[in-house]
C-alpha cells in the first residue's frame, strides 16, 4: 500500500475516533430515556418544518451542479444534474470526506453524459468553492450578530472574533470583485484558477449562502421545539460546528456537530433535537439516495449496453459497405 494512502487511512481513523470520543462525552451525561423522551416530546409540526428545510436544502445543492456544469462548459438538463447532486451528496454526507466520496459518483453519472475526467474535476471544484463562500458569507453574518456564542467556544475576544467576520465577508465580496474586474484566468504563484463570470458568481454565492441556511433552518426548528433559541444562534452555532466537522472528515460529522451544539446550548433535549436533525437531514435522504444509485447504476449500464451496440452495428454495416463498393 503506497504510503500517501497509509496515511490518508490513518488520518481517517483518528477522525472518526476523536468523533467517537466527543460523542461518548456528549452523551453520557444524558441517559437513555431522557434521550427517548427529548425525541418523543418534539412535535409532528416540527418534523414537518424541518422535513421542508432539509430538501430545500438539497434542492440548493443541485443548483450547486447544475451552475457547476455551466462553469465546465458543459451544461445539462436540470434533471440530469439534480439526480447527480442529490445521489452523490446524500451518500458523500453520511460517508464523510465528501469531496472525494460525492466525487467518485459524481464521476460515475458525468462520464456516462459526455464529461471527461477534466469536467468532473472542475465541477467538483466549483461545488466545493460554493460550499466555502456559502460558510464564509452564513458564518460571518452569524458572528457578527451572535458574537457571544462564538467567543464561548474558541475562547477569542469580540474584537478578535468581529476581525473574522469581518475576513469571512470578505471572501465573497473578493470572489465577485474578482469575477467582475478579472478578466480570464486568476494566477497566484504556480496556481492558476479560470474565474466564473459576474452573474454566475453571484447565483453562486447565492445558492451557497440559501443552502446552509435551509440546514440551520431545519435545525432550528427542532431546537425551537424545547428553548426561544433565534434562528440567527443556530446559524452561527451549525456553521462553526459544520466548519470544524468539514476540517475532521468525520463521516456526517458524527459527534463534532453533537458536541459543538450541545457545548453552546446543554441539556437532554437538545440531544433530543440533534438526533431527530441527523434522522431527518442525513439518515432519510440516504434512504432514498441508495435506491436511486442502484436504480441509475441498472439503468445508465443498460443505455450504455445499447448505444455500444448500436455503436457496433454501424460500424459494421459501414464495413460492409465500404467491401461491396
Amino acid at each position: 500500500m503506497p504510503f500517501s494512502r497509509l496515511l490518508i487511512r490513518l488520518g481517517v481513523a483518528l477522525a472518526i475516533g476523536g468523533a467517537a470520543v466527543l460523542l461518548y462525552r456528549a452523551l453520557s451525561r444524558y441517559t437513555l430515556d431522557e434521550i427517548t423522551a427529548s425525541v418523543a416530546a418534539i412535535p409532528a409540526a416540527s418534523f414537518a418544518g424541518a422535513a421542508a428545510f432539509a430538501a430545500a436544502s438539497y434542492l440548493c445543492l443541485t443548483g450547486f451542479d447544475w451552475l457547476a456544469l455551466r462553469y465546465a462548459g458543459k451544461p445539462l438538463a436540470w434533471r440530469r444534474a439534480a439526480l447527480a447532486s442529490f445521489v452523490s451528496l446524500s451518500i458523500g454526507h453520511n460517508i464523510g470526506v465528501a469531496a472525494l466520496s460525492s466525487g467518485a459518483i459524481r464521476y460515475r453519472f458525468y462520464t456516462r453524459w459526455g464529461l471527461d475526467a477534466g469536467d468532473v474535476a472542475k465541477v467538483i471544484l466549483f461545488s466545493g468553492a460554493t460550499v466555502g463562500l456559502g460558510l464564509a458569507t452564513l458564518g460571518g453574518f452569524g458572528l457578527l450578530l451572535y458574537p457571544a456564542e462564538a467567543e464561548r467556544l474558541v475562547g477569542m475576544g469580540r474584537p478578535a472574533l468581529t476581525g473574522v467576520a469581518a475576513a469571512c465577508l470578505a471572501v465573497p465580496v473578493l470572489y465577485l470583485a474578482a469575477s467582475a474586474f478579472v478578466r480570464g484566468k486568476l494566477r497566484f504563484r504556480r496556481w492558476t484558477l479560470d474565474l466564473p463570470a459576474l452573474p454566475l458568481a453571484a447565483a453562486q454565492v447565492a445558492v451557497g449562502t440559501l443552502n446552509f441556511a435551509c440546514v440551520a433552518a431545519c435545525l432550528h426548528r427542532l431546537l425551537a421545539a424545547f428553548s426561544d433559541v433565534s434562528y440567527l444562534e443556530v446559524a452561527a452555532i451549525y456553521v462553526i460546528g459544520n466548519v470544524m466537522a468539514l476540517v475532521s472528515h468525520v463521516p456526517g460529522g458524527l459527534g463534532v456537530l453533537e458536541a459543538t451544539v450541545l457545548y453552546l446550548l446543554p441539556g437532554g433535549a437538545a440531544i433530543g433535537a440533534l438526533i431527530a436533525f441527523r434522522v431527518v437531514y442525513f439518515f432519510v435522504p440516504l434512504a432514498f439516495g441508495l435506491p436511486l444509485l442502484l436504480a441509475s447504476e441498472y439503468a445508465l449500464r443498460g443505455a450504455s449496453g445499447d448505444q455500444d451496440a448500436r455503436r457496433v452495428s454501424q460500424e459494421k454495416a459501414a464495413a460492409a459497405s465500404s467491401r461491396a463498393s
